[in-house]
């Protein structure tokens, strides 16, 4: 609830870096990542084209449809389905809600040479083992030394965080657990580790989690 929250008619963003006209010195990157962008869409509602350059979005769908629309056409983007869209020298898209509420969470990160030409991939990564997976790594981002990982954690379920000089932890839905004294990390909570000493997270309930490692 600390986070910055734009609001537009049918969209409601919940934002956990400076973001737009909300600036804070302290929350202004995390490594390379320059913002997490938490949408609440309501049907049809969204972005209507805009352009972005030099930046890599990496859009993860929650929940719902998001329906993306750029010079090659539109495409649906569904629930458990991760998009990378290389910005490079520069694109114009928009991203709206399909026909009902839809949930996204967007990163955005400084790639690690600018320009270049735009591309945009999708896939749908297995997340039934109950553990954390690689769904892109450095070669996909174009960011050196960046790795993404998400993972769907039963009730009860406990995973330790593969090491990295910076982590990046994000509760999209469900809970975590922690001491007798302090109220569980519940969705939309997130918490930032640097250095590479271990870390073991517990499920208090079906649990979904957003993990970056960053090099540097």
């Amino acid at each position: 609830m600390d986070r910055f929250v734009s609001r537009e008619p049918g969209r409601q963003t919940r934002h956990s870096f400076s973001f737009g006209s909300s600036y804070d010195p302290d929350r202004v990157s995390f490594g390379p990542l320059i913002a997490l962008n938490d949408d609440l869409l309501g049907p049809g509602a969204g972005y209507d084209a805009h352009e972005h350059a030099d930046v890599v979005l990496v859009t993860w769908v929650v929940s719902g449809a998001l329906e993306h629309e750029d010079e090659s056409g539109c495409v649906t983007q569904s629930a458990g389905e991760l998009a990378i869209t290389l910005t490079g020298s520069g694109i114009t898209h928009s991203e709206r809600a399909g026909t009902g509420v839809t949930r996204s969470v967007q990163a955005w990160l400084r790639p690690d040479d600018p320009g270049g030409r735009p591309g945009r991939r999708t896939s749908t990564p297995d997340l039934s083992g109950g553990e954390l997976v690689v769904v892109a790594d450095e070669t996909d981002l174009g960011v050196p030394g960046a790795t993404y990982r998400i993972g769907e954690l039963p009730a009860g379920s406990t995973l330790t965080l593969p090491p990295a000089p910076r982590r990046y932890v994000f509760v999209a839905t469900g809970a975590l657990t922690r001491s007798s004294l302090a109220e569980p990390l519940a969705a939309g909570d997130a918490f930032e580790v640097t250095g590479d000493h271990e870390l073991t997270l517990t499920a208090a309930v079906p649990t979904q989690l957003l993990v970056w490692s960053f090099a540097a």
